[in-house]
C-alpha cells in the first residue's frame, strides 16, 4: 500500500516532488498500488520509487527517471514512457500492452514475463535486459531489435 505522506507530496505536481526528491535523497518512495491512471507525470524522477501494483494506465511518464525502480506487476497498458529511463528497473509482469516505450533505455532491465503486446519500442536499448518469457506479439520495432534477445 502507498505511503500517505508520498503520496501527498505527488499530489502537489510533479515539480514539487522533484524538488522533495532532491532535498530528501535518503527517501525510497513508496507508491505501490497506487491508482496514477491517466496522470501527466512527464520527467517526474521515480528513480528507485516502489511502483509495485500502480496502476500507471494511460499515463505520460515521457523522459521519466525510472531507473531502478520497482515496476514488477505494474499496470502500463497505453502509457507514454517515450525517452524514460527504466535502466536496472524491475518490470516483472508489468503489463505494458500498447505503450509507447519509443527511445527508452531499458539497459539491465528486468523484464521476465512482462507483456509488450503492441508496444511500440523504436529506439529502445535492451541491452543486457532479462527478456525471459516476455510477450513481445504485434511490438513494433526496428529491424533486427530481436537480434538482442
Amino acid at each position: 500500500m502507498a505511503n500517505q505522506t508520498h503520496l501527498h507530496t505527488l499530489q502537489q505536481g510533479v515539480p514539487f516532488w522533484n524538488q522533495w526528491r532532491r532535498e530528501h535523497p535518503e527517501i525510497l518512495p513508496d507508491l505501490s498500488k497506487a491508482d496514477l491512471s491517466h496522470t501527466n507525470l512527464r520527467s517526474i524522477d521515480f528513480h528507485q520509487t516502489n511502483l509495485r501494483f500502480a496502476n500507471l494506465t494511460e499515463s505520460d511518464l515521457e523522459g521519466a527517471n525510472l531507473k531502478g525502480a520497482n515496476l514488477s506487476l505494474a499496470h502500463l497498458r497505453s502509457s507514454r514512457l517515450q525517452g524514460a529511463d527504466l535502466s536496472h528497473a524491475d518490470l516483472t509482469g508489468a503489463d505494458a500492452t500498447d505503450a509507447d516505450v519509443k527511445d527508452a533505455n531499458l539497459r539491465n532491465a528486468n523484464l521476465r514475463i512482462a507483456q509488450f503486446s503492441g508496444t511500440d519500442l523504436r529506439g529502445a536499448d535492451f541491452s543486457g535486459a532479462n527478456v525471459s518469457g516476455t510477450v513481445f506479439t504485434n511490438a513494433k520495432r526496428r529491424k533486427g531489435l530481436w537480434n538482442i534477445f
